[in-house]
């Protein structure tokens, strides 16, 4: 499933786009926004492969936006204006769509995207430093120059920091410059959960939960970690699921 946004000022082209979004079951509308700046903000909050950029927005441009995002998704750039075309695949927008956009035009676009989504997920698969689950018990990260090893269950929790992760280990901490969706993509599924935006967890190291707050030892001390709401759910499920 590809997760998308629809950013732009005008509500006759949001609500078209979101009409042809809900006909495709692989991709799913996270938000749609009316400018770059509300646009940012669901950015920070959610994991976003797609974006549909209108160009010209007040404050700030679709284009001048993304030349400010350290890790866009993917674009699509919609607009009213042919000219703006060159400048839209010089930043490497997967399409560029006039309007009024047919459903065909959108079509033809989407699938593109969903070609380079399956493409990237590939691509994770196969990189050196990530090794099938049931077959190694480690990942390798770059940090300082170097590639650091770090055995997963050593792994207390990971905490996101603007462009680089820290990954919190018993007795040290190790700082990588990528995203936490990225990182999140090497982490075995059944050992780590995302619990909030900027965290993800070792269920095995979960020592205690109070409300909307977990708790980690590290150091010898309690270390109190938020739950995200969106991610709530899915935690308390696997603590139900152990719970005497």
């Amino acid at each position: 499933m590809i997760n998308a946004i629809i950013v732009d000022d005008e509500p006759l082209a949001l609500d078209v786009l979101e009409t042809y979004i809900s006909q495709l079951s692989e991709i799913n509308l996270v938000a749609r926004c009316e400018n770059a700046l509300e646009a940012n903000e669901i950015l920070k909050i959610h994991d976003v492969d797609l974006m549909f950029l209108d160009i010209q927005m007040p404050q700030l441009t679709g284009t001048d936006f993304l030349k400010t995002l350290t890790h866009p998704p993917l674009v699509i750039f919609t607009t009213a204006y042919a000219n703006y075309a060159v400048e839209g695949f010089e930043l490497n927008a997967i399409d560029y769509l006039l309007k009024p956009i047919s459903l065909e035009r959108f079509m033809k676009a989407t699938n593109k995207a969903i070609t380079q989504v399956a493409l990237q997920n590939k691509d994770v698969g196969s990189e050196g430093n990530t090794v099938p689950e049931e077959e190694a018990d480690f990942i390798f990260v770059k940090s300082d120059k170097r590639l650091v090893k770090i055995k997963f269950l050593d792994i207390l929790y990971v905490e996101g920091l603007k462009d680089y992760v820290i990954i919190r280990c018993p007795d040290s901490r190790v700082i990588t410059l990528q995203t936490m969706k990225s990182l999140e993509s090497k982490l075995p599924s059944d050992i780590f959960k995302r619990i909030h935006r900027s965290y993800i967890v070792n269920i095995h190291q979960i020592k205690a939960v109070m409300g909307n707050m977990i708790e980690v030892i590290e150091k010898g001390q309690a270390k109190h970690l938020p739950i995200g709401k969106n991610y709530r759910e899915e935690l308390l499920e696997i603590i139900n699921r152990n719970r005497l």
